[in-house]
């Protein structure tokens, strides 16, 4: 099957693995010595999860979970717990990992769920950002790429669960 014409290329799958590749080293470093739970927020963060852990060579340990706050295109409004957190965080060193931030309102709810737990640190990495000038009420951490109010899709993110499997990320025409 090929590549659907109504696609066009923005991050070819080179340039995404060698950004992976110089944020797994930072957080190699900036991490050594404390095992840190990498924390994957499904579905859309999971190649990117994938792909981070085998550029990250420190001791650490991995769990996901699964939020739903989309249909199609349009953000509903709501987060919708899918699967909850089968770790604990308790005085952990954490690290989200989001294949894309635009509105905030999930890695808001998630940093609320978490806030009576005493953590040793909590920090962000986003493959994706949309309008970093826009103020979250977190930081991003780590940040792949910078991309304006396009809709994209591959390399884990969808439009109405498709294009996921793509290697390289996509803009429509």
């Amino acid at each position: 099957m090929g590549l659907p014409k109504k696609l066009k290329i923005k991050f070819p799958a080179n340039l995404i693995q060698a950004k992976i590749k110089h944020i797994g080293k930072t957080l190699s470093r900036d991490y050594n010595g404390k095992n840190p739970v990498f924390v994957g927020v499904l579905n859309g963060s999971f190649m990117f999860m994938a792909d981070l852990m085998k550029k990250v060579s420190i001791d650490c340990e991995i769990c996901f979970i699964q939020l739903k706050s989309y249909d199609g295109k349009h953000s509903t409004g709501t987060v919708k717990v899918i699967k909850d957190f089968d770790i604990d965080l308790k005085n952990r060193h954490v690290v989200f990992v989001e294949d894309i931030i635009e509105t905030g309102q999930t890695l808001e709810y998630i940093l609320k769920k978490i806030q009576g737990t005493p953590t040793k640190s909590i920090r962000i990495v986003s493959l994706l950002v949309k309008n970093k000038n826009v103020k979250f009420e977190f930081n991003i951490d780590y940040i792949g790429f910078e991309i304006s109010q396009e809709f994209v899709v591959g390399y884990g993110l969808d439009y109405d669960n498709k294009f996921r499997n793509l290697d390289s990320i996509y803009t429509f025409k």
